[in-house]
C-alpha cells in the first residue's frame, strides 16, 4: 500500500495506525470482511485467505472441517472458511466464515503454514458426520497419505468421542484406513468392496519380473486368486504412463493375473465394481464366505 509494507493482508485499524490513507486502502485492498483486507498483489489462495482471517478471529480459533482437510493436503480447496472455537457466550460472525463449537483438547489442534487448524484425527471425526462413508474412507486415506493422520492418534481421539455426531461411522471405518491407497478413486473402489460380502482386497499388490523382483504394483488385488484391480485416471492416457501400464499389465498377465480396469464412470456406486470383482473371484475358485 503505497510503499508501506503491510504484507498480504491488513485490518483497517492497523493500516490507518501506520499512516495509510483511506484512498490507499480502497485502491490496494480487497475486502474480505468489514475492516479486513487482502492485498491485490497477493495470490488469494487458501493459506493467504486463512492467514488474513486469523487477524480478526479469537486466538483459540482453529481452521476446521473442509478447510482443515484442504490445508492438510487431503481435499480440494473450498471457498468458505470453517473455524472451530471452544464454547463461549457470544460467537464471532462474519460473512464467508462458518463457526463450529468444539471442546478441543490441546492435541486436537496443530500448526501448519503458520496457521492453527484441527488435527487430522479431529478433522476426520468432524467430517464423519457430514460425508458419505465412501467419501469418509477416501478422506481418511488421504489424511494418512499426507502424513496428517496416524492410527494411534485417531484411536485416542475416537476413544473420547462418545456421543459426538459421526463417531459411529468414524469408528466403523477407522480400522480400514491406509496411507497406501494412491488416490480418492482407488479408495472409492476399495470402499465398495469392503462394504460388500467380498474378501477385503490387498492394497498395492506387488508385481514381479521374471527374476522374481518386485518391480511395480497394482492398485488393489487378491494375490490368492491372482486378480488385480486398477483405476485408470486421465494420467494413464499420457504417452510415458501408457507405456509403463502396458509393461505392467503384460507382466501381470505373464504370471496368470486377471486384471480388472475401472474408470471414473464405474466408481460412483458399488454396482459395476462389486459385480465384476465377484465374477472374477468366482471364475478363480472363490466361494461366498471365504476371506
Amino acid at each position: 500500500m503505497d510503499g508501506i509494507p503491510l504484507g498480504t493482508s491488513c485490518t483497517w485499524s492497523d493500516a490507518r495506525a501506520r499512516g495509510v490513507t483511506r484512498g490507499q486502502i480502497s485502491t490496494d485492498g480487497i475486502p474480505l470482511a468489514r475492516g479486513l483486507y487482502l492485498s491485490r498483489a497477493a495470490e488469494p489462495d487458501l493459506v493467504t485467505r486463512c492467514a488474513a482471517w486469523a487477524r480478526v478471529l479469537p486466538p483459540d480459533a482453529a481452521l476446521a472441517l473442509d478447510t482443515a482437510a484442504a490445508l492438510h493436503g487431503a481435499a480440494p480447496e473450498t471457498p468458505d472458511i470453517h473455524v472451530a472455537l471452544r464454547p463461549r457466550r457470544v460467537l464471532p460472525q462474519f460473512a464467508g466464515i462458518t463457526v463450529h463449537v468444539r471442546a478441543l483438547a490441546d492435541e486436537d489442534v496443530v500448526e501448519r503454514s503458520g496457521l492453527r487448524l484441527t488435527s487430522g484425527a479431529q478433522t476426520f471425526l468432524d467430517l464423519a458426520a457430514r460425508r458419505a462413508p465412501h467419501d469418509l474412507v477416501a478422506l481418511g486415506d488421504a489424511l494418512m497419505r499426507a502424513g496428517a493422520l496416524d492410527r494411534e492418534a485417531l484411536g485416542r481421539r475416537l476413544a473420547r468421542a462418545d456421543r459426538v455426531r459421526g463417531v459411529v461411522s468414524a469408528r466403523a471405518w477407522a480400522p480400514h484406513l491406509t496411507a497406501r491407497s494412491g488416490s480418492h478413486p482407488e479408495s472409492f473402489i476399495r470402499y465398495w468392496l469392503l462394504a460388500s460380502d467380498l474378501p477385503e482386497p490387498q492394497v498395492q499388490l506387488p508385481v514381479y519380473d521374471r527374476w522374481g523382483r518386485e518391480v511395480a504394483h497394482a492398485d488393489l488385488g487378491y494375490e490368492r486368486w491372482k486378480i488385480a484391480l486398477e483405476y485408470e485416471g486421465r494420467q494413464h492416457a499420457e504417452r510415458d504412463q501408457f507405456g509403463r501400464d502396458v509393461d505392467r499389465y503384460s507382466l501381470m498377465a505373464a504370471d496368470g493375473m486377471l486384471v480388472l480396469r475401472f474408470a471414473a464412470r464405474h466408481i460412483g456406486g458399488p454396482g459395476v465394481v462389486v459385480d465384476r470383482t465377484r465374477r472374477a473371484l468366482t471364475s478363480r475358485g472363490w466361494h461366498p464366505g471365504e476371506s
